[in-house]
């Protein structure tokens, strides 16, 4: 399986996985969906590698080939190994994405996969700490929480006012609200399949 490393930069506080462990997780999550799609089940793995065992913050995005989204969910609260995390990510992305119908088994072959992999979260103090393209955002206030990855701005032509403002009403709050919110910014490692 050939994998599109579309990560925009190698920093200190991105997770650093290999080619191989990359290429394994995205063919875990392939399989995952393959199999949970036709039978309801889960494949089990015992994969090799510490990266695919550290307990990371991981999105899978799923993507028809055309690029249109076709659903995007992760985990920012982990307690389980990367692989793991992926597994369930892949299936909730592909089920649970509240904005699609749930993909069937007839459509996997018209999607692809792509995989975040996140830094720890860092707490913001600024705006110009902001790096669109490198930088996602997380914004936590009273019980609600919005996170955009750091590929949503750049794909989206954002400023950091706009990206802001599109976190804040992610978390379903008034747009300028992260000035008295928790906001911290964190990069990702994001690889996927070849089209």
């Amino acid at each position: 399986m050939n994998t599109q490393d579309s990560s925009h930069s190698e920093t200190a506080d991105t997770p650093y996985l290999g080619d191989f462990e990359k290429e394994k997780l995205l063919r875990i999550a392939r399989e995952t969906l393959t199999e949970y799609l036709k039978t309801g089940t889960t494949p089990e793995y015992t994969p090799g590698g510490p990266g695919l065992l550290q307990e990371v913050a991981t999105f899978v995005t799923l993507r028809q080939r055309n690029g249109e989204l076709r659903g995007c969910i992760g985990r920012i609260e982990v307690s389980q190994p990367l692989y793991r995390t992926v597994q369930e990510s892949a299936i909730s992305a592909a089920t649970k994405d509240f904005r699609f119908p749930s993909v069937t088994a007839s459509e996997l072959n018209d999607i692809l996969i792509e995989i975040s992999v996140l830094s720890p979260f860092r707490p913001f103090s600024s705006p110009d700490e902001i790096q669109i393209g490198r930088h996602g955002l997380l914004l936590r206030k009273d019980l609600r929480v919005g996170l955009l990855l750091p590929q949503v701005a750049s794909d989206r032509g954002w400023d950091r006012d706009e990206f802001l403002r599109a976190v804040c009403l992610k978390a379903n709050l008034p747009s300028d609200d992260w000035r008295d919110a928790d906001v911290y910014v964190f990069s990702a490692e994001v690889f996927e399949e070849a089209d």
